[in-house]
């Protein structure tokens, strides 16, 4: 029985200097900031900019390698009132590379990128809904984070 609970201690100890355990009393690396731009007469640009600290990095929307990846998603709360033009674009320097365990090369984004959606809706209107994403840096992955957004459209 003692060396059983010899061997859970050191095996908890050793839990201890894992990245994942490390990374749960981490601060965020992320620091979003989101805008709404009038293109036109009801019609409007969303903006999701993401700036990153140094080291870090996220996932592009088509993240090549072997799709084992979380990408980021943007999901937007059903509104009559709001009809998305198009998809989700991404504004920032790329980076493609191989990456240790990963099949393929990978697409990348590190420092700052912005992520835009297009939408045709009144002047006043709310744009709810969330977005999820995962990043990285050389050591490990934080857990996916699934954060709300709210866009009040000028």
């Amino acid at each position: 029985m003692r060396r059983f609970i010899s061997f859970i201690s050191i095996f908890l100890l050793a839990l201890g200097g894992s990245g994942t355990l490390r990374a749960q009393g981490m601060t965020d690396p992320t620091h979003w900031t989101y805008e709404a731009t009038k293109l036109d007469a009801g019609q409007y640009q969303l903006n999701f900019t993401l700036q990153l600290d140094e080291g870090w990095h996220i996932w592009a929307i088509d993240v090549g390698g072997d799709g084992l990846q979380v990408v980021p998603t943007f999901t937007f709360t059903k509104n009559k009132a709001v009809h998305p033009d198009g998809g989700i674009t991404e504004q920032g320097d790329k980076i493609t590379a191989e990456m240790e365990g990963v099949d393929g090369a990978v697409n990348y984004y590190s420092h700052k990128v912005v992520y835009t959606q297009k939408v045709k809706a009144a002047a006043g209107t709310t744009v709810k809904g969330s977005h999820q994403y995962q990043v990285c840096n050389d050591n490990m992955c934080l857990a996916p984070k699934q954060v709300p957004f709210s866009f009040q459209l000028p």
